[in-house]
């Protein structure tokens, strides 16, 4: 049973410790736009959410028929240009945080909304889910990492065709490109996050959270960087309990019970 566990303007942090699972909550209906506020909330909030025991799996998802229609432009032009840089370092936040983060996308997924979602391991859409970064309709461009993430995963030919036209793709065509892990009929949403949750909590948390630190470091070094980092990170591993523990439970058939350590 999920517990509230604090209200915030524009979303709640939910815990459920029976599934190991800690939810971040868009909660401003039917569009769910972003204060700026919200977003340096919001990361605290998963910073929260990392350091709690009880929680393997962060999911951010939204209350009603959309994600996000993104930020609240007017508030935006109340900022000045030295806070505008920092923008990215609210949703670098599911990178940096140790656990695993899945966004569950429906509807509407634009500007921040879409930025955050990129910054998370994982994105669970539905079919009928409009994915966009349309700043360039209004003069501007995306200003928290969007551009750059986008690129890395579905091509610089791609992305310029998304954002120097401002187009919308579907959530089907989202995973056609690889930027979603799942696409889902919209009543499915929930069960596959769960069923992706359920998945994430049986592998070993210390294993899980050295191959996210890996893969995301790797990401801007060289490869034979990202390949004596992958190698130290390999054999620091094999002296943990817990990899004593997924071999003895190989041997003797049966299920591990990990401790992260």
């Amino acid at each position: 049973m999920a517990i509230v566990i604090k209200e915030f303007d524009g979303f709640r942090v939910e815990v459920n410790n029976e599934d190991n699972r800690g939810d971040i909550i868009l909660s401003r209906p039917p569009l769910n736009v972003i204060q700026y506020s919200q977003r340096i909330q919001m990361a605290e909030a998963m910073k929260d959410l990392d350091k709690n025991k009880n929680v393997r799996v962060i999911i951010l998802r939204a209350d009603g028929k959309n994600f996000s229609s993104g930020g609240n432009i007017e508030g935006f032009l109340k900022e000045t240009p030295e806070t505008l840089t920092m923008l990215a370092q609210n949703v670098m936040t599911p990178e940096k945080i140790r656990k695993p983060v899945i966004a569950a996308i429906q509807g509407y997924c634009f500007g921040v909304g879409l930025e955050f979602s990129l910054a998370c391991d994982f994105r669970i859409v539905t079919k009928c889910a409009q994915l966009s970064l349309p700043e360039m309709k209004i003069g501007m461009i995306p200003g928290s990492g969007g551009s750059v993430r986008l690129a890395r995963m579905i091509g610089l030919s791609r992305v310029k065709d998304m954002i120097m036209r401002g187009k919308r793709i579907s959530g089907e065509e989202s995973y056609n490109y690889g930027l979603a892990s799942e696409v889902v009929e919209i009543n499915e949403l929930e069960s596959a996050t769960s069923n992706l949750v359920k998945e994430l909590c049986l592998v070993s948390p210390l294993a899980q959270r050295a191959i996210k630190t890996v893969l995301n470091a790797s990401q801007d070094a060289p490869l034979h960087v990202a390949i004596e980092l992958e190698g130290e990170t390999y054999g620091r591993l094999r002296s943990s309990s817990d990899f004593k523990e997924g071999v003895q439970s190989f041997v003797e058939k049966r299920k591990p019970v990990y401790t992260g350590k």
